[in-house]
């Protein structure tokens, strides 16, 4: 065992090997924007080059602070490579004309930056990866925010989720250097101008950079680092087969049994880890005396395990031949630092029969800190084991060794004149041995004595009594009672390691099988069918999966086709969909039914939920089971969960193409009407100048409004196409709403008309042409609506940190809780007055065309009276006069 222990692990050192000839990657992570990443990197960059690395910069980004430029100064830069994209031209990295130049050290700043479209890779950490390939050794820069594992964690409480992230394989594999400053550092910063803008700045620190959400960012910064390191520390201890434990970060291994009391231990661990932030994990050993455990013990094992996996350790199972061995072996492979461990009360006599576990502990594990608690006094029922054979031989094995005696002693006797006295006892050794191999201890001690009696009986002088006369023949029946125990012993350990190897190639080959088929299929329905079958056969019981439907849960497959849920089971299967814990009979929840339902899940979601029961109602799985299907249940959610993504790839594919499809008609649509509506305006306008007939005021008015819905049908393809191209300049909100009213006097005739903008309201920076567009649709779909002869209200408020401009009407209003939905395409809701009329674009219009400029639209009931509120609201960095004031 300790040979194998001091082998390389494979797998490290092979990972280890793949490196070889790639470049090395050098990460400059910082908690957030401002913290210095990009100065360390151009600092570290300038020390490599003076000290005769060949350095190039591939790209870096100074965002105009003043100290970073000046490190640029001296260093070669790559000139960027230009795209054209939308009548624009982006800047990008350009990774050809790296790879040919070949430096020694290339700085990339801003790891998670998106590549603009036509690049060779969509993200620049692929282009990171093109180039360690190459050979390149890379330095970069990330921020935390930006890491794909914690994306979710960062958006929770900054309410920011960014959309541009580095897969967490990319920092394993990288040296991780953290570049911190402390918040109120940063903060300081930030106001002195040195991060952003001022008026950027004043908007950052009450959103995003709070002192609040800047300490948490740091200590997960400082936390993802630790881990990269030791994760990296954990990898070369493997593959250069190195002793010791090495606590980079503590790590904490419970070591559970069927002893009652043993959650205690469970408990305990789970708060030194919490004490310490680190992983733990609950260590069962099974070992041969564990195959003999009855139904209690399985019972309650199960529930110990069941209790760890709940409070979110990992669960495992090792074999070996002992208790001791299994644990030693354990905590030295996983690197562990703290075993926690349950001592139960042992009278001295045993303890001085068996020893001390506790003590072989402390003594056979150093470098890790023993934490014994004292196992709680539980009064149970003593539990029946279950045994391979009789604790005494069978009676077939007594027959069989007597008969092998027998023979002996009958080739003995036939060899004796040719054989001296001391090869007859040699002859004897085969039955103790056989006897011994075949049927265990007592067994062979009999083979033993039994062979020493007719050795005695039969060749020993004087024959035929069981007197020995000679003192030397003594020594030859000690000789074979002492082969005879430790034979048994011998070949008790060997075939327990059999036994424990046996089990551990089944569990192999069932999840590799497992595995195999479900890998083969490809259809949900079948791949579920496929996981019921499996581990019924497996486990032989019966097995259901049931999945989310809109009515509830519903079975999805089962092994027996006749199989039906009631009402307890459905409600114990819910709320495993709901929580994601397990319950059901064998958990510690919904216990009264006869199933134990155990969620499938990947991704942090649950995909479905697995149901078994046994046919005599007994308990479905038993303890040393657990590992095995809690291996089958990983790879059949990592099945489902494939399933699912190809589903939605196919889903996004589709919805990409039917886009693209709309895009391209409505584009050409609106331009293939746009030519005959000009002609027909300009010639009703040439007649109204020599005619003056209604029908040719209706003419002009139905021809504008005709050529309104071609224009929002062009303006929504290019959207949707992304094709906006901005002109930002500061635009006064009285002109903008009397121009706008000015445009749709028409589509407003009959209604009088409210300007509620006060003339010193701040300038606002948008499109003048892009917000005069938003003013038209929203004051067409109020004119549209509202009741006739009622009034048209445009309203502009100042308020904390924005500017709200609402336009108002006296209409049948908006239906409660669906106000959001009249911002989607081709959308009118029934039941409102946005239920007739119009094509349904206007206010989808509206909606891009604000969140182009930095705006938002939001559609709400008035609160005055019936009638619909549509305001757009402009945030303080849009407001020109706000931004002067910050500035002086």
């Amino acid at each position: 065992m300790t040979a194998e222990r001091d082998r390389p692990a494979p797998e490290a050192f092979l990972r280890q090997a793949a490196q070889e000839g790639r470049g090395k990657l050098k990460i400059f992570l910082g908690a957030a924007p401002g913290v210095g990443k990009t100065f360390e990197m151009l600092s570290e960059g300038a020390a490599r080059r003076a000290a005769g690395v060949d350095v190039v910069v591939g790209v870096v980004e100074t965002h105009g602070r003043r100290e970073t430029e000046a490190l640029t100064h001296g260093q070669e830069i790559m000139p960027r490579r230009e795209i054209a994209y939308e009548g624009r031209t982006l800047r990008e990295m350009d990774l050809d004309a790296l790879i040919e130049r070949r430096p020694q050290l290339a700085l990339v700043d801003e790891l998670a930056h998106t590549n603009a479209p036509g690049s060779r890779h969509p993200k620049r950490w692929q282009d990171v990866e093109e180039l360690l390939d190459a050979g390149i050794d890379v330095y970069s820069t990330v921020n935390i925010q930006h890491v794909e594992s914690l994306n979710d964690v960062v958006a929770s409480f900054t309410r920011v989720r960014v959309r541009e992230t580095v897969p967490d394989r990319i920092l394993e594999m990288a040296e991780i250097e953290v570049v911190d400053i402390p918040p109120d550092e940063l903060i300081e910063r930030l106001k002195e101008g040195k991060v952003y803008l001022p008026h950027e700045a004043t908007r950052a620190l009450n959103h995003f950079f709070s002192k609040s959400n800047l300490s948490a960012l740091r200590e997960l910064a400082l936390r993802r680092a630790a881990q990269a390191v030791d994760a990296q520390m954990l990898e070369h201890l493997r593959a250069n087969a190195l002793g010791g434990t090495w606590a980079g970060s503590e790590r904490i291994v419970v070591a559970v049994s069927e002893l009652p009391g043993a959650e205690g231990l469970v408990r305990a661990a789970k708060r030194i880890a919490d004490a310490l932030h680190a992983p733990w994990t609950a260590v069962h050993v099974e070992t041969p005396r564990s195959r003999q455990l009855g139904a209690e013990d399985h019972r309650r094992l199960a529930a110990v395990l069941n209790l760890a996996t709940q409070l979110g350790a990992g669960v495992i199972s090792v074999p070996a031949t002992s208790v001791i061995e299994g644990l030693q072996t354990y905590v030295t492979e996983a690197r562990a630092t703290q075993l926690v461990v349950g001592k139960s009360a042992r009278s001295r006599l045993f303890e001085l029969r068996h020893g001390s576990v506790v003590d072989r502990l402390v003594r056979g594990t150093p470098g890790v800190a023993v934490h014994v608690m004292p196992l709680e006094e539980v009064a149970v029922a003593p539990a029946r084991r279950t045994r391979s054979r009789p604790a005494w031989g069978t009676r077939a094995g007594y027959a069989w060794t007597t008969a092998m005696v027998a023979a002996v002693t009958a080739v003995g006797s036939g060899l004796f004149h040719i054989l001296n006295l001391g090869n007859v006892a040699l002859l004897y050794l085969l039955p103790v041995m056989a006897a011994a191999s075949l049927f265990g201890l007592r067994t062979g001690l009999f083979a033993g004595l039994a062979s020493s009696l007719a050795y005695n009986f039969f060749f020993l002088p004087p024959t035929h009594t069981l007197t020995v006369s000679n003192p030397e023949n003594v020594v030859s029946i000690i000789v074979l009672l002492g082969v005879a125990v430790v034979t048994s012993q011998l070949t008790a350990r060997v075939r327990a390691q059999a036994d424990l190897a046996a089990s551990s190639a089944r569990s192999n080959a069932a999840l590799a099988g497992f595995l195999r088929q479900l890998t083969s299929l490809g259809d949900r329905v079948e791949v579920s069918r496929a996981i019921c079958t499996e581990i019924a056969r497996l486990f032989e019981l019966r097995a259901v999966i049931l999945e989310e439907e809109e009515t509830g849960l519903a079975i999805q497959a089962a092994s027996a086709p006749d199989t039906r849920l009631e009402t307890m089971e459905l409600a114990a299967a819910q709320w495993v969909q709901d929580t994601g814990q397990p319950a059901g009979r064998g958990s510690v929840t919904l216990t009264a039914s006869d199933w134990l339902f155990q969620p499938l899940k990947a991704g942090g979601h649950t995909l479905a939920v697995l149901g078994i029961a046994r046919e005599d109602g007994g308990d479905p799985i038993r303890s040393d089971q657990l590992p095995l299907l809690s291996s089958l249940l990983d790879q059949a959610a990592l099945a489902l969960e494939r399933l699912r993504l190809e589903a939605d790839m196919r889903d996004v594919d589709a919805v990409r193409e039917r886009d693209r499809l709309r895009s391209a008609l409505l584009s050409s649509v609106s331009h293939d009407l746009r030519t005959p509506l000009t002609s027909v305006l300009a010639g009703a306008a040439e007649l109204r100048r020599e005619i003056d007939h209604p029908l040719l005021v209706m003419i002009e008015s139905e021809a504008l409004r005709l050529n309104r819905f071609v224009s929002n049908l062009l303006d929504m393809a290019r959207v949707e196409a992304g094709a906006m191209r901005l002109r930002i300049e500061p635009v006064d909100l009285t002109d903008a709403v009397a121009g706008a009213v000015a445009d749709t006097r028409r589509s407003l005739e009959g209604h009088p008309i409210n300007l509620e903008v006060l003339p010193n309201l701040p300038l606002v920076s948008v499109d003048p042409q892009l917000f005069h567009h938003c003013l038209l649709n929203l004051l067409d779909n109020a004119g549209r609506y509202a009741d006739p002869g009622t009034p048209i209200t445009v309203r502009a408020e100042r308020s904390y940190g924005q500017l709200t401009l609402a336009v108002l009407d006296e209409g049948p209003g908006l239906p409660p809780g669906r106000e959001a939905e009249v911002f989607e395409t081709f959308r009118r809701l029934e039941g409102s007055d946005r239920s007739v009329g119009g094509t349904g674009l206007g206010l989808a219009i509206v909606k891009g065309f604000a969140e182009a400029m930095g705006m938002s639209v939001v559609a709400s009931g008035r609160r005055d009276k019936q009638g619909a509120c549509f305001s757009l609201r402009f945030p303080e960095e849009l407001l020109v006069s706000s931004s002067v004031e910050v500035g002086e």
